[in-house]
């Protein structure tokens, strides 16, 4: 059986994104050359993201292919050409989630993907990364909904300026 994880980073004030989708604040951040991404990669067979999400990461990557060493998917309603580098989701990510049981899954992004997953209760792990910065405004990672979630607290990590916060869904709710 595989697992649903979020691992991303949120600014002090619970955004994964400036108001342009710029993420400028968390790439000035000092990381002191630590990271705990390299070793949660190779943890996950697939990728789960939104369509904002795919686009502004292939504007980082000029272009070049996204986790081409993953199975890639992107949920969008609105995308119809096939991707060079995912596949598109075009129905609920719940479903798809519920019909890969057997992956372990990354939940790339927040916000619009996210809230029905925590809706649904599907992610059994959180790495979220906060930097020391505070945004006021920008693309939140958690929306209003109608989700309530008790989490267990594994461990902390300090990365320089940045500090991770690993979570379980608790047995207990």
């Amino acid at each position: 059986m595989g697992k649903v994880v979020f691992y991303g980073a949120v600014s002090m004030d619970g955004y994964l994104a400036d108001q342009a989708d710029g993420l400028t604040w968390l790439f000035e951040t000092d990381t002191g050359l630590e990271t705990t991404y390299e070793a949660f990669f190779e943890t996950i067979d697939t990728t789960l993201m939104g369509r904002k999400t795919y686009q502004e990461a292939k504007k980082l990557l000029s272009g070049a292919l996204l986790y081409p060493e993953k199975e890639n998917y992107v949920c969008s309603t609105s995308l119809t050409e096939p991707l060079p580098d995912a596949n598109i989701v075009e129905g609920d990510p719940v479903t798809f989630l519920q019909t890969h049981k057997e992956k372990n899954i990354w939940v790339v992004g927040g916000g619009q993907l996210l809230k029905p997953i925590l809706e649904a209760d599907l992610i059994d792990e959180w790495f979220i990364q906060i930097a020391p910065v505070l945004l006021g405004k920008g693309k939140r990672l958690f929306q209003e909904g109608t989700y309530f979630s008790r989490l267990q607290l594994i461990e902390t990590t300090q990365m320089g300026q940045l500090l991770e916060l690993h979570y379980k869904r608790s047995i207990q709710q």
